[in-house]
């Protein structure tokens, strides 16, 4: 039986971590993978992330099971981290999830069930992980225009005509801030008239918020989810905790459902429960408590807010650093857009010939699609990288 099984397309952020790896030069610079690193490097376990592993080592009791769909506390805790007050707590079903990755996989199981062969309409670009979900779930992916190379702005226009030719059978996702891989966001009048668009369509939106805090800080980078949760009947939302809390390795993620008026959110919240189950029985627990802890202490809250704020800030004044760098070695405004995106990365805009000579020739390792990891910079390796593009171009 095994002999038959089709062989599978090597991971290319996998195989440049490899590449990097097994490069022996000092002074190489990865901007490939997707984690946070601090100036030394670093992924680190976050001041309110070690707080409430010490205190839930003191007074954890069990390591029985919780619910299928997780505590009830920690929904509620990411319920208001991601929404607020924009709509009723009664109308949100939810499900813990492993990763983000786990809450979109439940996500297309959900649509699945409920419109089996559905078109999941995805900007393009978008993270790799989108289509080959929904593919795999009998989904069919399809893509709306959203990035314009030239200006590494979002190309507004293009998106909203090709949503606004959507059917209501539809299923539309979106990045609730961010951008991945591009970097480029929409602003609140934009994203204002998106959910005016999207209102009328009649199609089920599904928002993936991987970086909430990541862009211009928690509140603001809801503004968009928020904005369609008040609008539309029903709406879908795959968090991740890994990226804000920096609990990469334990997994943290939920399905939130927007249940329409009308219908039972019970029977929403039996069928994520039971996707649970079908998929692994329970989530796992350690670090969605961890972050559960935090949320529910005013003191771990404003420690974690206060950390998340720095982490934010460091990434904006490299983003900044560089754009700056650029200007002055290529004499041109070319790159100024790095400075206006947002999150972890930015699409560069060089070609695929360009990026592997700044690997071959530099030590330098991105995506050959030119996403870079802002947060794989420091103020030192900026003007190398710097100097690095401006030697390619």
């Amino acid at each position: 039986m095994l002999e038959t099984l089709k062989r599978q397309a090597e991971d290319k952020i996998i195989r440049l971590m490899a590449q990097f790896r097994e490069d022996p030069r000092d002074g190489k610079i990865d901007l490939g993978v997707g984690v946070y690193k601090d100036a030394t490097g670093l992924t680190p376990v976050m001041r309110a992330v070690r707080a409430a592993g010490a205190e839930l080592q003191a007074s954890e009791t069990t390591k029985t099971y919780t619910a299928l769909a997780g505590d009830s506390q920690f929904h509620a805790a990411m319920r208001d981290l991601i929404l607020g007050d924009a709509v009723p707590a009664s109308r949100v079903a939810a499900a813990a999830t492993p990763g983000g990755t786990g809450a979109l996989r439940i996500a297309c199981d959900l649509i699945r069930k409920a419109r089996p062969g559905a078109r999941v309409l995805m900007s393009d670009p978008t993270w790799p992980n989108h289509p080959a979900i929904a593919q795999d779930l009998g989904l069919v992916p399809a893509t709306y225009r959203y990035f314009d190379e030239a200006s590494g702005t979002v190309d507004f226009a293009g998106m909203k005509a090709d949503l606004s030719a959507i059917s209501a059978d539809d299923i539309v996702l979106l990045h609730g801030c961010c951008h991945n891989p591009t970097g480029a966001n929409l602003n609140p009048a934009e994203w204002d008239e998106l959910v005016a668009l999207l209102k009328t369509k009649g199609a089920t939106v599904l928002v993936d918020i991987a970086y909430q805090g990541f862009g211009d800080g928690l509140e603001e980078d809801a503004y968009g989810v928020r904005a369609l949760a008040k609008a539309l009947p029903e709406l879908l939302i795959a968090a991740s905790c890994s990226k804000n809390f920096g609990v990469y390795r334990e997994r943290v993620g939920i399905l939130l459902a927007l249940v329409p008026e009308g219908t039972e959110t019970a029977l929403v919240q039996a069928n994520l429960a039971a996707l649970n189950r079908l998929n692994y029985s329970f989530p796992p627990d350690h670090g969605a408590r961890l972050v559960q802890t935090i949320l529910t202490s005013q003191t771990l809250t404003a420690d974690w807010k206060a950390e998340l704020e720095e982490v934010r800030l460091s990434m904006l004044g490299l983003r900044e650093q560089l754009a700056s760098e650029l200007r002055r070695l290529t004499n041109s405004d070319r790159f100024d857009f790095v400075a206006r995106h947002r999150g972890m990365f930015s699409r560069l805009g060089l070609s695929p010939e360009q990026v592997e000579r700044l690997r071959v020739e530099f030590g330098v390792y991105m995506v050959g699609d030119s996403r870079i990891n802002i947060a794989g910079l420091n103020t030192e390796s900026v003007p190398k990288l710097a100097a690095a593009i401006a030697a390619v171009l």
